[in-house]
Parts: C-alpha cells; structure tokens; sequence
C-alpha cells in the first residue's frame, strides 16, 4: 500500500527559528529530569506557596519515592493511579511512577466517588497515590476493587513551616483553607515514608521510548470515557514540539512556567509538567486557579510560558487591572481548549507586552496538534499551524478515505509522533478512530491557503466547558434517574466565560412541574460541578430521528433560538 503524503502549507507559515521538522526522540520521560538536574543542579525545579525544590532535590525525591513504590509492590507495567492536585508531590510521584517503568495513570481529585470508580474498574489499578481527601472514597470502594497499595499525601507538607503554621491558627479563614487542602486519614502509607527509602539504584531498568507510559482518560469522540494510551515516545514527542515552537525561550533559569491549569489534564501535563521540566524552567504550582496567588508571583518570577484557558486569561486580566499589577514580562501565553476571543486578545497582549495565542489538540494526541505561530502573523479565529512533524487531512466525514478540495470543510484527520496507540483495551473503540493510519479527530475544519486551520463544527457532540470535556450522554443517563425528569437531551451553548454552558433540555413526567435547583442538587450528589447542567429547561418533547435517537444538534439550535427570542 502506498503512503499518502499531503501537502503542508502550513510550512511556510512557520515562525522564525521553528523548524520544518524534528529528529526522532528517544530514551524516556525520565530522562527529561536527570537531564536538568545535570544541567541546572542548583536551580529551582519547583516552587510552591515561595518554597523551592531545586533539581538535584527533585532528581533525589523522585529516585527515594520509586524505591519506595517498589518495596510496595510496583513493578514495570503496573497501572498506578494519581489522584492528586497540583504540588511538589504530584510531580515526584508523575517521575517515580515512570522511573519503574510502571503507568501513570491521571485522576481528577474532584470527581465523585462514582465518577473514579468507573475509572477504577476500566484500568483495575492496585495501586494508587491519593490526595488525603481522596482516601476514604477509594478505601470505600467494593472489594472486587481494593488498591493493595494506598499511598495517602497532605499537599500542606510542601510548603514552607510559615505558611502550614498559618493555617493552623484558630481563625475561620485558616480552618477553611486548611479544611480545604487536607483530611486526616488511616490504614494508608504515609508519602513521606516513601522518601525515607533508599534511593532507586541508577543500574535498576528504565523504560523504552515505545513503553507506555500514561492512561489519560478522555470522553474521545463518543460519549464513554476511555483512556488513551500515550508512550513515552508520544509524550516526548509532544514536549519537543513545544520547545520547538517557542524558540525564543531558552532552556535553564530563565525559563519560568506557571502551572494554573490542573496537571491530571492532558494539556497541563504536557504544557506544565513535562515540558516545563524539559527546559530545565522553574514550575510555579498553584493547587488552583487564584488570581491573587498568581499576581503575587508575577511580581518577582513572572511568567516566561503560561498556558491557560480563555476564562483563566480574562480573570487574571481583570485582576491585574483592578490591583494595578502589571503582567509585565509574561512573554508567551498559550490558550486551549475552547476558542479564544479576539476581544480578550487585544488587551491581554496590551498588558504583558507579550503574546496571547490559540491552539488545539485532544487528549489521544498528547494533547498538542496546533498553535498559532508566536509571531505578528498569528491568526485570530483559529487554531493556527499544525506543529512541526504533524501532517493533517481534512476529509469528507461520511467517507474518510476522500480528501475534500483546498478550502472546503470537511473532518480533519491527524498524523505524527504524538498520536497515541489506542484506547487502553479497548481495540474495537480503536479500530473505529484511525483510518489507514491517520486519527480521526471528530471536528470539522477548513485549512486555509497559508495552512491555518479554523474549527468550524464537531461531530463528536462533546461540551467543553472551562476546559474541560463533558460527555451530554453521561449527564442524560443521570437525570434521567430523577422522578421528574421522563426524558432530556444534554447539549452546549456558547457562554462568553466558560466557552459553552451545559443546558438540559428535559420532558416532564406527566403532572410535574420543573424545580431546577431540585434537579440539580441530586446530579451534584453523583457528578462534578461542571458537568452540573448550568440551565435546565422544560420541553413539550424532543427532536427524534425514525430510529428514536434525540438529535441533539435540533435541541441545540432550538434552545438557541429560544434564548435569542427570549433576548
């Protein structure tokens, strides 16, 4: 069979410095630390509420961390879960999980026990290291899913002594913050424990480029959360390409990175974890998005790379307006997830001095496809440029193998080392995303002459809200356990903060009257709060196909409708 070749226009697009192509990666993402650690021995790694961990600290934690793991139990292949926000321990645990060339498998902490369960008894981990207020939800779990291992962490015991003892004093606001960063916990091992440990013999295997090396879940092109299966081949990969895209920022001390969006997510792993410790960058974490916290550090570190989302990028330049701190230094901010408004880009921009551009990618694609060149012939309105090794197709989605003429719209299709194996045994649900090699991203796009792309529709039905993907199925199948609700459609509509709105389009069982908050209440009891339909409205019915499928795209456009009405 011959290979398609497309044609890459985008090449031409490419900013100065950022090259056509890259050289093959190699080795493993353990690699990446050993490296600066023997480049920048004593320059901070980390930073977390102003305490350091400099990158012989880190090397030596994440070396003591997987001795420690191992005596638990944890050899090459095993699926270990992390269940944790952002701190120091989340990286050391990301590295030591690798080292053993076991599999990092990301949670997000705030999922309801129902939500990690399902997750659980997908990957079947017997292993797991748990933020403290985690614990008791998987400790809860049903024997046929019992972790042997539990490795339980108090993210409080990697800040500075001033700050813990803060909150420690015997006022609201520091109960309340303490409240909200810890639990006591039992009958689990301690992580500092694990950093007693020994640390691993340098002589002990390491993994292979083709090993794999992350389970990242995703809602991928249907609704079923599946988890994609990255090596370690693909994650560097990745992480290459966004060195290769910012050459203006060099490697070492001078390279500051803020990791504001939560690190169990594809696209801040890659953008805040392991590309950040593949410059040899200090990594600002913040447990979460805090404005304040964050213009505390602009003051003296500010950012040389913030990737971030849309609401994250407006509520900081608010921030900064209203505190009159300026963003002054933060070079490259790097926006995904939902689309970037034009509006925002200006005086953003205006503000840092710096840049603010869009880009693209999905989870099965670690997660970095696109991004607009960081240069003055960036492209408001879209994605931007495929990165350097990426070949993209835009096709005819009711016959993927047909190429649509230059210009026209059509599915897009995606090819390069980033592009994961497969959902993690699932081969059926893998079958149907590739088509003679290339991925299958569900989003309708054109590509104009200069090779930018512009996302004009999806076929996956997916709402991206905050950033984050919410499966309208998953919402559906748990409203429709409410005694009042006979039957719903789940569907986005655009919302100028989160980028779209969850909204429930419900039929009332006969003689009920609609109580929102009533509803909501009980989906908040099994779901995470953005998955929580924002708006629910009443319907007489629902748009059905002959078969009875809802189509949801009527729904959508009659809500939309209704609201411009309404207006």
């Amino acid at each position: 069979m011959t290979t398609y070749n497309p044609p890459r226009p985008w090449i031409t697009s490419y900013a100065e410095g950022v090259p056509a192509e890259l050289d093959a990666v190699s080795g493993s993402l353990v690699d990446i630390v050993d490296a600066s650690a023997r480049d920048y021995p004593h320059a901070p790694a980390l930073q977390f509420f102003g305490r350091e961990t400099t990158y012989t600290d880190l090397a030596d934690q994440i070396a003591r961390a997987a001795a420690g793991l191992r005596e638990l139990g944890v050899k090459a292949g095993d699926p270990v879960a992390i269940v944790l926000p952002n701190c120091p321990q989340h990286i050391v645990a990301f590295y030591a999980v690798l080292r053993l060339g076991a599999v990092v498998v990301e949670h997000n902490p705030l999922y309801t026990a129902r939500e990690l369960r399902k997750q659980f008894e997908d990957h079947g981990a017997k292993h797991a290291i748990v933020w403290n207020k985690v614990v008791k939800t998987v400790q809860d779990f049903p024997a046929d899913l019992h972790v042997h291992s539990l490795v339980s962490i108090d993210v409080t015991r990697a800040m500075p002594t001033a700050t813990r003892l803060a909150l420690r004093l015997p006022i609201a606001k520091a109960r309340e913050s303490r409240a909200a960063l810890t639990e006591k916990v039992s009958g689990t091992v301690l992580w500092e424990s694990l950093l007693r440990t020994a640390p691993l013999s340098a002589s002990h295997p390491r993994p292979t480029t083709d090993d794999l090396a992350i389970i990242q879940y995703t809602s991928g092109t249907t609704g079923a959360p599946k988890g994609a299966a990255l090596s370690h081949r693909n994650l560097l990969a990745n992480a290459a390409q966004a060195r290769a895209w910012v050459p203006q920022i060099t490697r070492g001390e001078g390279c500051v990175v803020y990791a504001v969006l939560p690190m169990f997510h594809a696209y801040g792993l890659t953008l805040c974890l392991t590309f950040a410790m593949s410059m040899g960058a200090r990594l600002v974490l913040f447990p979460r998005f805090d404005p304040d916290l964050v213009l505390a550090v602009t003051r003296k570190h500010p950012a040389t790379f913030l990737p971030l989302v849309p609401p994250i990028a407006d509520r900081l330049l608010k921030a900064s307006l209203a505190k009159s701190i300026p963003l002054t230094g933060t070079d490259i901010a790097i926006s995904g997830a939902m689309t970037l408004p034009h509006e925002l880009v200006v005086p953003f921009e205006a503000e840092s001095g710096g840049f603010l551009v869009e880009g693209y990618g999905l989870s099965e694609c670690s997660p970095v496809l696109m991004a607009n060149p960081v240069a003055a012939n960036r492209v408001p309105g879209t994605v931007g440029l495929p990165l350097p090794g990426t070949e993209c197709r835009v096709v005819d989605p009711e016959n993927p193998t047909v190429d649509v003429p230059a210009g026209e719209r059509g599915e897009l299709l995606v090819r390069g080392p980033q592009v994961f194996r497969g959902y993690y045994g699932k081969p059926e649900e893998t079958q149907e995303v590739f088509v003679d090699g290339w991925f299958r991203t569900g989003d309708i796009v054109t590509i104009d002459d200069a090779g930018f792309v512009r996302v004009v529709d999806r076929i996956k039905e997916l709402i991206i809200t905050g950033g984050f993907n919410v499966a309208p199925t998953e919402v559906e199948n748990v409203l429709r356990q409410h005694p009042l609700v006979e039957d719903v459609a789940v569907v986005g509509l655009p919302d100028e903060h989160a980028g779209e709105e969850v909204v429930a389009a419900v039929v009332l069982t006969p003689g009920a009257e609609l109580d929102e908050e009533l509803i909501r209440t009980f989906a908040r009891g099994i779901l995470t709060p953005y998955k929580v339909p924002r708006r629910i409205v009443a319907v007489d019915e629902l748009p059905k196909s002959l078969i009875g499928k809802v189509l949801r795209r009527q729904v959508r456009e009659q809500l939309e409708s209704s609201s411009t009405d309404a207006g």
